[in-house]
């Protein structure tokens, strides 16, 4: 018999992750790096001045100015008030340790600099998502259950329509993922008259940043996203995956991020959806049905009814691939006879 694909996290923990949640979405700004300490530094006149002395992605030890000159009631203000967010974010990372302690799910430092950043610039409190393999573990976490890890090293934001942002942010999306002190730059198009929409750290690292739109078919194009003075990929039946979504955080070593994802019976769906659409790209295609299988193991135990739900509101032309992963699927959920049993009559389903 297949062994069991997540086992439940204690009430305790879901309770802090809770409360970290709470705490996350009324963050201002999300600090880049460590917390870190106030410190006074003194520049080439001797003037002292305040300045927050963190550890960047990379381990690097940096200085970044706050105010001065020391001594006088703005700037000494303004540096009591970086003492005491700074002490809440250590707070927070008590917790935070507690919970990957015990199976949680966390972000490296690197990507959780990018997504920090995209957060610090309002893009999912204006309605951007968090999609992808770190949607997975953010919902995975929230859901409170402990499953297989699935590392990697890119980022899929996508835009269900015009975000509500007060205005671009400065240097458009790009600009707003090199506030994470990452040098990124814009992936070449195999045609250089097309606008690029992915974005990779320059060199040879591997974090990749992609922008994503919903398609308007069945093609995929290359849609304007002007609010962002970007360009997106447009996929075929993104539509659905974005159409409903939840909060949710990420955690790392370095602190919490208030996101968006996608509901998570969407993204069961979704991951089965695309698990048959990718073409050469077997080992992908195995993480998506690995992740879907995940999900839909949880949600029937814990939510019953609610896969069947989003089942009935799948575009038709996505029914038979879906129906050929959740056969695939079937073998892997025989510890889960809640799944077996919610998931037995869509796979028999006539289109």
């Amino acid at each position: 018999m297949a062994p069991p694909l997540y086992r439940p996290h204690a009430p305790a923990l879901a309770a802090t992750h809770a409360d970290l949640e709470n705490h996350a979405s009324a963050q201002r700004e999300v600090l880049v790096g460590t917390p870190g300490s106030v410190v006074v530094r003194r520049n080439a006149t001797g003037t002292a001045f305040y300045a927050r002395q963190f550890y960047d992605h990379d381990g690097v030890k940096r200085d970044r100015y706050i105010a001065g000159p020391v001594g006088s009631p703005a700037a000494d203000a303004l540096a009591e008030s970086w003492r005491t967010r700074i002490a809440e974010a250590n707070d927070l990372l008590v917790s935070v340790r507690i919970l990957v302690r015990e199976g949680y799910h966390a972000m490296a430092p690197k990507p959780f600099a990018a997504v920090a950043a995209l957060a610090s610039s309002g893009l999912f409190a204006a309605g951007a998502l968090l999609i992808g393999t770190h949607a997975f573990a953010a919902i995975v976490n929230r859901l409170g259950i402990r499953a297989s890890a699935f590392p990697t090293e890119d980022i899929d934001i996508a835009r269900p329509e015009a975000l509500a942002l007060a205005s671009v942010p400065e240097g458009g999306f790009l600009g707003a993922l090199r506030q994470s002190g990452i040098d990124f730059v814009p992936i070449p198009e195999f045609d250089p008259r097309t606008p690029s929409t992915r974005f990779k750290e320059a060199g040879r690292s591997r974090l990749h940043v992609d922008l994503l739109v919903p398609a308007e078919g069945r093609e995929v194009t290359i849609r304007a996203v002007p609010e962002l003075d970007a360009h997106a990929t447009a996929l075929p039946y993104l539509r659905y995956l974005l159409a409903q979504s939840q909060p949710g955080i990420v955690l790392s070593r370095h602190g919490v991020i208030a996101v968006r994802t996608p509901l998570p019976e969407r993204l069961a769906l979704h991951k089965l959806l695309v698990s048959q659409l990718r073409t050469g790209r077997n080992e992908k295609s195995l993480k998506d049905l690995r992740q879907a299988t995940v999900l839909v193991a949880a949600l029937c135990d814990l939510f019953p009814g609610s896969l069947t739900e989003a089942f009935a509101a799948l575009p038709a032309t996505a029914l038979k691939h879906v129906r050929k992963s959740l056969a695939q699927a079937m073998p892997s959920l025989e510890a889960h006879p809640a799944a077996l049993e919610e998931m037995a009559p869509l796979v028999a389903a006539k289109a």
